[in-house]
């Protein structure tokens, strides 16, 4: 089984707040559907204009066309928006590049990987790189004397390092590459002065740093030497996550607190273990401060209440004049300027973030099984995959391994396994969609950043369930395994979420697609602990094989098939087990053709086939005797061994090593059964 991964292999993923893949590609489609087209043109002119009130307002005219309008946003970018943008960031008059930061800040949150790329490939780092030294100056100025500057400078400041912290952040999250560029600006000191100083700096201003320091910190390791390095910076992140009255503004809302107190504890489980003399050094952080601190977080939200509030919010909103209608040389509003109506959905949509997040560090802690060792490089002598076809044996040879689904090893178990159990009941209750879950087919939500983030709370709650049976899967319990009714009521639950969010799925419903995928793997995780008391229903299986033939990632075929064999095992099943051998043998080579499955699948075919049948006793294997599956399982030995010697050692080390093995169990267990018949 494999758990959902925290760390990120090819690049790093920052998703879009307001998603235009449900648009076709190409600035045409944007343009007919994009209400505001007239105003795209005159408003990137206005960025070049040698009058700075022009360009300030040019800048504030971004922020305000771009809200909720992806359409509209992919129509500045055609525009080089992007590139206009940045050039102001180094504008001869303050206002200019403040603002300018600001848009530039709306398009990173909004816009998601490929704006945040454009904007590192434009060279963006550059000016951000020279404001920090700036920013630094002016808080120790601010912090030392507050009295000697006027409030309103230290509220500009204060706004300016927050978009600057945020385009980090999003910057961080665009690829390795940017990241390693970021890692060389040193931001670690930076951002923790931010929060050391958080009882005289705005929360929002402390957020951004924070949420910035979280990004970096994961699994990214010069910036988790540099927060090792200094004990003062985990003993300042410990008061944050135990002390709520540590914040300037007394006024703030509860959430802001929560928000930035999670972001703490994330860095710490990032950033975790600690070494002496850190005050955080004994502390198991997984155990006495994530799971306390981040279960009654994921519990106290209602998606529907949330999805009805944004919507009811929505309508309002839509009685409300336009903010680009107001806007004008003489009276711009400021970039981040909001009715009240619109600071109540962004003030729901932190909140949700805020449980999104929660369960991304949740997802972390719970996943038990050790990151794979580099492969190492081949010895001299050790045969490669052209040189061990003398190894594949035969038919009639004595193999002795055992024939079960062998369990990855685990060697770092997390010791807090017997807590897991208690985030189910919420989890279940977070993946169910409601309302705004989804956009509509080909179309776009009414709220398109409620929406966003409620796809991933749905997407983050699998993920993390994935990891919480993962986990208790490598360590199996008795006491579990009996509890069959909590098994059915948990099953029941994952699959009520996918049979909501449907097959059908369609440009723009991409979350709903990764529901399926992800759900899989809960589900054969779910299956794992109560195989043979699952009692399988012929819709759900017909789904499994559904998506086992149309998907072409292997790891979702691998899922898929290892699901299957948890349902195969009821052993009182037998039409449902008949269906499912015959699903599985289907992928199996033959003795003229290769499978065309993938490697990988086939393997988990062969483990799959080899455990269901492995005890003749069972009432479901008259289907093994009747369907003379023994001769299929010969047909296909020849095709099993190519595909093994065609995975590269060097690559694959582990799944050749486990292809081997399975092999030869293959052989094995041809051997047993054809001795059976005697």
């Amino acid at each position: 089984m494999g758990k959902s991964q925290k760390k990120r292999s090819m690049r790093r993923h920052n998703p879009m707040r307001v998603p235009d893949s449900h648009l076709p590609k190409g600035l045409e489609s944007a343009a007919s559907s994009s209400p505001k087209n007239e105003a795209v043109l005159p408003i990137i002119q206005k960025l070049e204009n040698p009058d700075a009130s022009e360009r300030k307002w040019a800048c504030v005219a971004v922020s305000n066309l771009i809200q909720n309008d992806p359409s509209t946003r992919r129509l500045l970018q055609g525009k080089n928006v992007v590139g206009a943008l940045i050039t102001r960031l180094s504008d001869s008059e303050e206002e200019v590049w403040i603002e300018a930061a600001g848009a530039l800040r709306n398009l990173c949150i909004d816009g998601g990987y490929d704006i945040c790329a454009e904007m590192y490939n434009k060279n963006i780092l550059a000016p951000l790189k020279a404001f920090v030294p700036k920013i630094s100056s002016a808080l120790s100025q601010f912090l030392e004397s507050p009295k000697t500057a006027p409030e309103n400078a230290q509220k500009v400041v204060y706004e300016f390092t927050e978009n600057v912290n945020t385009i980090l952040w999003c910057l961080s999250e665009t690829s390795n590459k940017a990241l390693n560029a970021i890692n060389q600006i040193n931001l670690i000191p930076f951002l923790m002065s931010f929060l050391a100083a958080r009882a005289k700096l705005p929360i929002a201003t402390v957020t951004a740093a924070a949420q910035c320091l979280y990004v970096l910190t994961d699994d990214n390791q010069p910036a988790i030497d540099e927060l090792r390095s200094n004990a003062a910076y985990s003993t300042c992140l410990l008061e944050i996550v135990h002390d709520e009255d540590g914040v300037k503004d007394k006024k703030i809302i509860w959430d802001r607190i929560t928000t930035l107190k999670v972001l703490s504890s994330g860095i710490l489980s990032n950033v975790s273990p600690f070494p002496p003399p850190s005050a955080a050094s004994g502390v198991d952080v997984g155990k006495e401060i994530v799971l306390p601190l981040l279960q009654p977080v994921v519990a106290s939200v209602s998606l529907t209440e949330s999805s009805d509030l944004a919507e009811s919010l929505v309508v309002k909103l839509a009685l409300e004049p336009p903010q680009i209608e107001k806007l004008s040389l003489k009276n711009a509003p400021k970039s981040d300027h909001r009715s009240d109506t619109e600071v109540e959905l962004d003030r729901l949509e932190n909140k949700l973030r805020t449980v999104q997040l929660a369960l991304e560090i949740l997802t972390g802690v719970c996943a038990t099984l050790p990151d794979p060792e580099p492969i190492p490089e081949l010895q001299e002598g050790e045969p490669d995959a052209e040189e061990d076809e003398d190894n594949d044996g035969v038919i009639e040879e004595d193999v002795t391994d055992g024939m079960a689904l062998d369990d990855i090893p685990i060697t770092n178990g997390i010791t807090t396994a017997s807590h897991l159990p208690a985030l189910v009941e919420p989890l279940i209750t977070l993946i169910q969609p409601v309302r705004l879950s989804f956009p509509p087919a080909a179309g776009q939500s009414s709220h398109p950043p409620t929406t966003s983030v409620l796809s991933a709370i749905h997407v983050s709650a699998l993920e993390c369930l994935n990891n919480i049976f993962l986990s208790l899967s490598a360590s199996p319990s008795s006491g579990l395994a009996a509890a069959s009714t909590s098994g059915k009521q948990i099953w029941d639950g994952v699959w009520a979420a996918l049979g909501s969010v449907g097959t059908e799925i369609t440009r723009g419903q991409e979350r709903k697609q990764e529901m399926w995928e992800i759900g899989v793997g809960v589900l054969w995780g779910v299956g794992n602990i109560w195989k043979g008391s699952l009692v399988p229903n012929e819709d759900q299986i017909q789904l499994l094989i559904q998506l086992c033939n149309s998907s072409t990632d292997p790891a979702i075929r691998v899922k898929c098939i290892g699901t299957l064999e948890c349902l195969a095992q009821h052993p009182q099943s037998i039409d449902a087990n008949r269906v499912i051998a015959m699903h599985l043998l289907s992928i199996l080579p033959t003795s003229t053709a290769p499978s065309t499955y993938g490697t990988e699948p086939l393997i988990q075919t062969l483990s799959a086939l080899i455990d269901i049948y492995s005890d003749e006793n069972l009432p479901y294997d008259v289907n093994f005797r009747q369907g003379n599956f023994v001769q299929r399982l010969v047909d296909s030995v020849e095709g099993v061994r190519k595909a093994v010697r065609a995975i590269d050692r060097r690559k694959e080390r582990d799944l050749k090593l486990r292809g081997e093995e399975m092999r030869d169990n293959l052989i094995a267990f041809i051997k047993y059964r054809r001795a059976l018949r005697f």
